[in-house]
């Protein structure tokens, strides 16, 4: 039946002229509706798009000759101002009053309120066609232009507000359109056939408001296994959604959720591997540490993070850390520091620490205490840290972690004679007890050889704002102690199915589900929907999110699969080598008490109480010392108060650059970035 998709707002509009036994409208009624409707659209758009346009040199040039048109008269420049902004509005209410006076509607409250409800619709559905992008972990459209996804989220967060800011003002004006009918419950609970489906509409929205309330900040800070409980409820918000408006409308923002589709079955496969935790620390500061055992194929950089899943405190709570480990550190191993702030992470202490008394006496109690998976790692496509010779590196607290691999990171490097750009680093700490800065010695490359230190300038500042005066230990000493393979002794590392792992499989595995998916909903058409008359929107859109599952699970599955058994293969010629490694580091002790020439991170470092760091002076002060014209590398991880500081600092000494300072009468250029992660 050709007429079955005929859009609603049509078959209204054509209900609304009146019985089948009414003459016919005479053309010219007919046609000043139009031309009014025109004539008021075209001056609507002509004024917002003055608007938009107006900070332009051509519109201001234009502007100003309109003004200057009525700069004589009575009304002066008032007059062209008012007849530029304020005017067409007035023009447009005129030639309303006019519209409504010859062309009188019984409808036409419900027939705006109908039309504005299905515009905000629709420009929802555009809206979720980038809603789902940032959130896909190992997408390859964010390696392509190198947003990592902790500052991707950010995106996902303003988008998720317009998203529901616009499907809930779509649903409240069919609510207030159908109770000025007196058809509110019936219409709510309508389930058409053809046409658009109301009770799943009204299902996903209720999904959707549930997440966008436990969402917002004030609630997600307090309470956010609330958050991420609810969250999950996007499965139903996409299902019913698609039930909600048809398989051809969900078209519109189906290629996004596609692509998160991927990734999530990809993520799963990942995370269904237990990882080996080589060992753990509960340091002195309220901070774990725990080393994890890794392929030697897998790729990452020191400013990536890993999400890790603890299923003895939660079964679907993931969190994410930043890596403390270089890449170059082994081979086989990769670190985290963890902040003890929450309920997960108290519990997580609690055991390592029970694990550690139980060890003095019995090592036999060591295994089987807890379960470890891991996702990721993701991060920057390219090493930030590796594109500057001038570097300065600000952290808050544990905020240092992501730097303790950036330096030992570069150490490396330079020990084995590799590329490394930076040759002039320095670090401002700010802690709140002189205890937190024994994190230094997380560092593997502890000691900074003569070799090193002839090619590095390294300065590390320390600032304990919460103490007056250096305690009596100097906040150093506190009991460390690891605790070597407490957890699960089965030999897994972490997998390397990952966006940002082998880029052959990825791209199979996404040509794969692409193609399964076309062909399932291919044959679904010309096999089933066609022979069966199968008209139902809600129907189609099930069918159409069905073919797309099986797209992802069938010949995507089949690629993950194989993709997993080379892991497996290759993994199994690395077993023994990474065993060995592994061995090795759970009984190393700390090259600074191994002796030797080198130095020691924590000797780099100078440490001032009751002070925080004054950035306009250590900014004016490296500057001197990087030289004129220099582009200095900004990192900050830490509070939001700390990177606003030092953003507005790096801003404030931009904008004053080219003052005559030194002989080529510029300075340095501060390049700011941050790296922080808040779901």
């Amino acid at each position: 039946m050709a007429h079955e998709r005929e859009p609603l707002l049509q078959r209204h509009a054509a209900g609304a002229k009146g019985s089948s036994s009414a003459p016919a409208a005479a053309p010219l009624p007919s046609l000043a509706r139009t031309v009014l409707k025109f004539l008021m659209w075209a001056v609507f758009l002509t004024w917002a798009a003055g608007i938009f346009l107006y900070p332009t040199k051509p519109a201001q040039a234009v502007f100003k000759k309109w003004v200057g048109l009525t700069r004589d008269s009575a009304f002066g420049i008032a007059g062209g101002i008012f007849l530029t902004f304020s005017a067409p509005i007035l023009i447009i209410a005129l030639l309303a009053y006019v519209y409504i006076s010859f062309f009188p509607s019984d409808h036409v409250d419900e027939l705006i309120l109908h039309v504005i409800g299905l515009r905000l619709g629709s420009v929802g559905l555009f809206c979720m066609l980038f809603l789902f992008l940032p959130v896909a972990r190992g997408s390859v459209l964010l390696r392509l232009i190198d947003i990592p996804f902790e500052h991707a989220t950010r995106y996902h967060v303003w988008l998720g507000h317009l998203t529901m800011a616009l499907f809930t003002l779509h649903g409240l004006c069919y609510v207030i359109e159908w109770s000025m009918q007196g058809l509110l419950i019936k219409k709510m609970l309508g389930w058409k056939e053809v046409g658009i489906a109301n009770l799943p509409g009204v299902i996903s929205l209720a999904a959707g408001l549930l997440m966008w309330v436990t969402s917002l900040h004030p609630v997600r800070k307090r309470f956010f296994e609330l958050f991420f409980y609810t969250h999950q409820l996007y499965v139903i918000f996409i299902m019913f959604l698609a039930l909600h408006v048809g398989d051809f409308i969900f078209s519109i923002s189906a290629g996004a959720v596609f692509l998160f589709m991927l990734d999530r079955f990809l993520r799963f496969w990942q995370s269904r591997a237990k990882v080996d935790i080589i060992s753990a620390a509960c340091r002195p500061c309220g901070t774990v540490e725990l080393v994890f055992s890794k392929p030697a194929s897998l790729r990452y950089n020191a400013l990536s993070f890993i999400f890790i899943q603890v299923r003895e405190l939660s079964f679907l709570q993931w969190h994410p850390f930043s890596v403390s480990s270089s890449p170059m550190d082994g081979r086989y191993h990769m670190s985290v520091l963890i902040k003890v702030l929450g309920t997960w992470t108290e519990k997580l202490r609690s055991i390592i620490t029970d694990v550690q008394e139980q060890n003095r006496g019995d090592s036999d109690l060591q295994c089987g205490r807890i379960t470890a998976c891991v996702e990721g790692p993701y991060g920057h496509e390219s090493p930030y840290h590796l594109m500057y010779e001038n570097l300065i590196l600000v952290a808050g607290g544990i905020g240092i972690s992501p730097f303790l691999a950036i330096l030992s990171d570069i150490i490396h490097r330079i020990e084995e004679g590799k590329q490394c750009m930076p040759k002039n680093v320095l670090v401002l700490w700010s802690v709140k007890k002189s205890k937190e800065l024994s994190l230094l010695s997380a560092v593997d490359a502890q000691t900074i050889s003569s070799s090193v230190s002839d090619k590095l300038r390294l300065d590390i500042q320390a600032f304990v704002t919460q103490e007056s005066q250096a305690p009596l230990e100097d906040g150093i000493v506190g009991d460390d102690r690891k605790v070597p393979g407490m957890f699960v002794k089965n030999g897994t590392t972490m997998s390397g199915l990952v966006g940002t792992g082998d880029n052959f499989w990825a791209a199979m595995y996404f040509l794969a589900s692409t193609l399964g998916f076309l062909l399932a909903y291919a044959l679904v058409q010309v096999y089933y929907v066609k022979p069966h008359n199968v008209v139902a929107w809600w129907y189609l859109g099930l069918l159409f999110m069905l073919c797309m599952a099986a797209g992802v699970a069938l010949p995507g599955g089949l690629v993950v699969l194989l993709w997993h058994l080379s892991e497996k293969r290759r993994l199994e010629d690395e077993k023994w080598d990474a065993t060995a490694s592994q061995s090795r580091r759970a009984e190393q002790t700390p090259p600074a008490a191994a002796g030797g020439d080198g130095v020691s991170l924590a000797a780099q470092r100078t440490t001032r109480y009751g002070c925080r760091p004054d950035f306009e002076a250590e900014l004016a002060t490296f500057a001197e010392r990087a030289g004129d014209a220099a582009d200095v590398g900004v990192l900050v991880c830490g509070p939001q108060g700390l990177q606003t500081s030092v953003a507005r600092e790096c801003r404030a000494r931009n904008l004053r650059r080219g003052g005559g300072a030194g002989k080529s009468g510029r300075r340095a250029v501060f390049h700011f970035n941050s790296h922080s992660f808040d779901l």
